[in-house]
């Protein structure tokens, strides 16, 4: 009776732990917090803008880069904290992005010129440290209330010389990850393979 005390004492404890991390803001590193007019949150005539938001707690003292994979170099388009979101502008059509923690991920996207796209950073447990997914968020997503907590939780963040220094100064373990998980992620099913779609855009 004892140990069955014991255990949901610490299975209570756990999940405090758990939901209060959940609302925790992150550390912010070589990136710059900045004001929404720092921001330009409309693509440029032409092309096509995607924002990357966080908003989950989750693994907090980690931060997840994301980078756009362009003939198979990795581009940042930026250092997500945990309640973070970045933007980041490209042409339209198909693209490949890919998320980096402890392993890496993928996401593929097709997108019109004039239309801004969204897609979570979702965290996970991995062995060492946190594991990072993306997810699109679907056309169907924009108008619900749980999009606009999303967005209203999350602070601008945007890139500085110091974020491309720490791209360039990590390239060899970018790279290995981006080889070795980019192979495990073709090998699932293309339904399983998360994907923003060009009517996702508005």
């Amino acid at each position: 009776m004892m140990r069955s005390g014991k255990w949901i004492l610490l299975s209570l404890t756990f999940l405090v732990v758990v939901a209060v991390l959940s609302g925790c803001a992150g550390p912010v590193k070589r990136m710059q917090v900045a004001t929404p007019d720092m921001v330009s949150t409309k693509p440029e005539d032409g092309k096509s803008l995607v924002v990357f938001m966080r908003p989950s707690g989750v693994g907090f003292g980690i931060q997840s880069s994301v980078f756009e994979v362009k003939d198979q170099q990795p581009l940042l388009a930026g250092i997500v904290a945990a309640k973070k979101k970045v933007t980041y502008q490209l042409d339209p059509g198909e693209h490949l992005f890919m998320v980096i923690g402890e392993s890496a991920d993928f996401m593929s996207a097709e997108l019109d010129a004039d239309k801004t796209y969204h897609a979570l950073v979702t965290p996970r447990m991995g062995v060492w440290k946190a594991r990072f997914s993306l997810k699109p968020i679907h056309a169907d997503m924009l108008a619900s209330p749980e999009f606009d907590e999303w967005a209203q939780e999350c602070e601008w963040v945007v890139k500085t010389p110091e974020s491309d220094q720490w791209a360039r100064d990590n390239m060899p373990s970018i790279l290995s990850k981006q080889k070795k998980y980019y192979q495990k992620w073709m090998s699932k099913e293309a339904s399983e393979r998360p994907r923003l779609l060009k009517e996702d855009g508005r």
